[in-house]
């Protein structure tokens, strides 16, 4: 059978920037890279593309990681399923069963492939406090206000607004560090 960028006689799968395919249903049995993360997380922006402008969920990522000490791995990692399936917002993912099973699939693979055990409440907590620093700074005013109300204090961060390559090179640096320091041997 002639394969094509979407291909669903195996699977539904996706043909990603390495030339490796990416089965949705299987992720397991799929020959991805931290460099096909890196160049999805990249080219994905946050919001929904309705930030003050490009946003990529690899910047976030970093930015996560740099407050999450002591979690910095889990941290990247955090949304890598994303590099895949995108940046859904919260109130559409509601709505969708399926996505939240196939993302939490993808996450357990990603992390298993790159060695997260499990996802710390403090990359969480992290999460939380970069969301609320990121609102502040890209998003209409007031976007923020749940976060006084719930008492997250956002993190000391400054969106750059990345271009993708340079959200990538940043990115898959600051993997290729974690992983010389021995957080994960490099793959």
């Amino acid at each position: 059978m002639k394969r094509v960028a979407v291909n669903v006689a195996k699977g539904p799968c996706i043909r990603l920037q390495s030339g490796a395919w990416l089965d949705l249903l299987d992720p397991e049995t799929s020959d991805f890279t931290i460099e096909d993360v890196a160049h999805g997380l990249a080219h994905t922006c946050r919001y929904a593309g309705q930030a003050n402008g490009f946003y990529s969920v690899a910047e976030h990522s970093l930015l996560v990681s740099d407050v999450a000490t002591g979690h910095e791995l889990p941290a990247l990692l955090h949304d890598a399923a994303e590099a895949f399936i995108g940046d859904v917002t919260r109130p559409l993912k509601q709505l969708l069963p399926e996505y939240r099973r196939i993302e939490a699939a993808l996450e357990r693979t990603v992390f298993a492939r790159f060695g997260v055990e499990a996802m710390p409440a403090a990359v969480k907590e992290a999460d939380l406090r970069v969301l609320a620093a990121e609102q502040a700074q890209i998003m209409p005013p007031g976007t923020d206000s749940w976060a006084a109300e719930a008492d997250v204090e956002p993190a000391a961060v400054v969106v750059e607004h990345l271009p993708p390559l340079e959200a990538k090179a940043r990115f898959l640096a600051r993997y290729r560090q974690l992983a010389q320091a021995g957080e994960h041997p490099e793959t």
